[in-house]
C-alpha cells in the first residue's frame, strides 16, 4: 500500500511506539490522527509530528470515543492504516507474600484494555474500511502491537503476558476473517523497548535490561518499531503474522 496521502489513525499515539509511528506515517504523507487517554498531552505530540496531525482524546474501550476518533480520521478520506499501541501493564503474582490468591480485579483489568480493547479498535477500524474504495485489490491493513511476553511471560507478569498472547492469538483469525474485504492484520511482538514504560527504571538498571538482548546487545527504539510498521503497511505479503522484534531475546523467568 503507498501510505502517501491515506488516511491513518494510531492508537497510543501520544508518546512512545505510537508517537515513532505516528511520526514516520506523517513523514511518509499520511494523514493522521493519533488516539490516546484524554490525561495524555495529544496536542502537543501532534504539533511536534506535524503534517496536519491531530490528537483525538479516547480510551480504547469506549466504543462511543473510539468512533468519534474514527469519523475525525475519516474527514481526510478512507481510512487504510491503523496501528494500534494503546495498552497497559499490571504486574502480579498468582499468589501474594501470604499465600493469598491475588487480585482478580486487576487481571481483569488488564486484559479489559490489552485484549477487549484491542478487538474494539479492530472491529471499529475494520467498518470503516470494509466501506473504502479498494487499491490494487486492498483497502487496508492494521498493525497491533503484542509482545515477547506473549510467548515467555515472566514471574509476575500473568495478566500481562495473558493479554498478549490474547492478541497474538487474534492476527490469525482476523486476518482470515478479513481477507474477503482486502484488510489485512498482522501484530509486532516488540522485546525491552525504550518507551515511557520502562523510563521510570533508574539508568543503571536499564543498561543491564539491555545487555540482556543478544544482539544489538541494548534496549529497542521506538522509531525500529516504527520502520517495521511502515512496511507492514506497505508490504502487501505480509498478513496474520506476528513478527518479534527483540534482537534474538528470549525472555528468562525473571
Amino acid at each position: 500500500m503507498n501510505i502517501q496521502g491515506i488516511s491513518a489513525l494510531v492508537t497510543g499515539g501520544a508518546s512512545g511506539l505510537g508517537f515513532a509511528t505516528a511520526t514516520r506515517l506523517a513523514a511518509a504523507g499520511a494523514h493522521v490522527v493519533i488516539v490516546d487517554l484524554p490525561a495524555a498531552n495529544g496536542d502537543a505530540a501532534a504539533a511536534k509530528i506535524g503534517g496536519g496531525a491531530r490528537f483525538v482524546a479516547a480510551d480504547i474501550t469506549d466504543t462511543d470515543a473510539l468512533n468519534a476518533a474514527f469519523d475525525d480520521a475519516a474527514q481526510d478520506g478512507a481510512l487504510r492504516a491503523v496501528v494500534h499501541c494503546a495498552a497497559r501493564g499490571g504486574p502480579m503474582r498468582i499468589l501474594d507474600k501470604e499465600d493469598n490468591p491475588n487480585s482478580l480485579e486487576l487481571f481483569a483489568e488488564v486484559v479489559r484494555v490489552n485484549v477487549v480493547g484491542t478487538f474494539n479498535v479492530i472491529r471499529l477500524g475494520a467498518a470503516r474500511m470494509a466501506k473504502a474504495a479498494p487499491i490494487n485489490g486492498e483497502r487496508g491493513a492494521f498493525v497491533l502491537t503484542a509482545s515477547v511476553a506473549a510467548f515467555e511471560g515472566q514471574i509476575g507478569q500473568m495478566p500481562y503476558a495473558a493479554s498478549k498472547a490474547s492478541v497474538h492469538g487474534m492476527t490469525i483469525v482476523a486476518a482470515r476473517d478479513l481477507a474477503t474485504r482486502g484488510i489485512r492484520v498482522c501484530t509486532i511482538a516488540p522485546g525491552i523497548f525504550d518507551t515511557p514504560m520502562l523510563g521510570r527504571l533508574p539508568e543503571n538498571v536499564k543498561a543491564s535490561l539491555g545487555a540482556s538482548v543478544p544482539f544489538p546487545a541494548r534496549l529497542g527504539e521506538a522509531d525500529e518499531y516504527a520502520a517495521l510498521a511502515i512496511h507492514i503497511i506497505e508490504n502487501a505479503m505480509l498478513n496474520g503474522e506476528t513478527i518479534r522484534l527483540d534482537g534474538a531475546l528470549r525472555m528468562a523467568p525473571r
